[in-house]
């Protein structure tokens, strides 16, 4: 099999950032998985004794505790001060972006609506910012059933498809008599996304490389299944099977912005070796 990686894939700037920042505090916690990776969370477990606690109430007073890439709630973040002050906060900038957005926004009356998943983490550390309660939805649809006030305030998840986000963003400027948009979807998830879309415009087959609750690993899936009818989500190399390549000439690999390389470079060699 002839294997072409994507223009952009793989590791972006917050994810690097945070794998970096746990390396350096060897017997961490992290608050709730670093990234949506497991065989990265393994490695950084197996390597440098670093661990995922769920709990905020389990974490021993003084611990290391380092913040997920998602953020947390601000809630979470009072009490965990009140446990410890060795706290490393490896939330992304471009996390903290609404974050930051919301709390101001909401504090000048504006109704705030997050286009996002509200199971999300990342979107309940931004929901929590709110001084009022945020108007969450997933799509078009779900917003066309929502009471609208005058005066909104766009965000986004920094791992939403910009097209989605721009459907929303007009149908709000359309019926709002004020609507302040503020695109914060990453420059990492827009280069991935596009990488993404051209590769499976020109392959026979497609294969996307990541954590399977991970939302940019979904988005890159669903973008290159457009595109390619013949595409596949796998976590590791060990998820592949040989009958996908049947008769085909040219696989696209992308990977989603928490899979590190060490499972790419797998991924791709044991395509190359049908």
């Amino acid at each position: 099999m002839e294997v072409k990686l994507a223009k952009n894939y793989g590791f972006c700037f917050g994810v690097k950032r945070a794998i970096e920042l746990a390396e350096k505090k060897p017997n961490g916690i992290t608050l709730g998985p670093l990234i949506h990776n497991d065989k990265e969370i393994n490695r950084l477990k197996e390597k440098f004794n670093v661990v995922v606690n769920e709990n905020i109430q389990e974490i021993p007073k003084k611990a290391e505790v380092i913040i997920r890439t998602h953020g947390i709630p601000k809630q979470d973040l009072q009490k965990l001060k009140e446990k410890t002050n060795n706290i490393t906060d490896a939330t992304c900038p471009y996390v903290t972006k609404p974050q930051k957005i919301c709390e101001d926004m909401s504090a000048k009356g504006y109704q705030i609506v997050i286009f996002g998943d509200m199971k999300h983490p990342e979107v309940k550390g931004v929901m929590s910012y709110c001084d009022n309660e945020p108007l969450v939805v997933e799509d078009l649809e779900s917003l066309k059933k929502a009471k609208l006030r005058d005066k909104v305030a766009l965000v986004s998840q920094t791992t939403k498809n910009i097209n989605l986000f721009l459907e929303i963003a007009n149908y709000l400027i359309s019926r709002c008599s004020e609507c302040r948009v503020f695109n914060t979807i990453c420059n990492a998830t827009f280069d991935n996304q596009d990488s993404a879309r051209n590769l499976a415009k020109e392959v026979d087959v497609m294969v996307i490389v990541g954590g399977k609750n991970s939302s940019n690993t979904k988005q890159l899936y669903n973008i290159s299944k457009e595109y390619c009818k013949d595409c596949y989500l796998i976590e590791d190399f060990s998820e592949l099977d040989s009958k996908w390549f049947l008769e085909k000439q040219l696989c696209g690999v992308t990977a989603g912005a928490s899979t590190p390389n060490w499972i790419i470079d797998k991924v791709v060699n044991t395509i190359k070796s049908y």
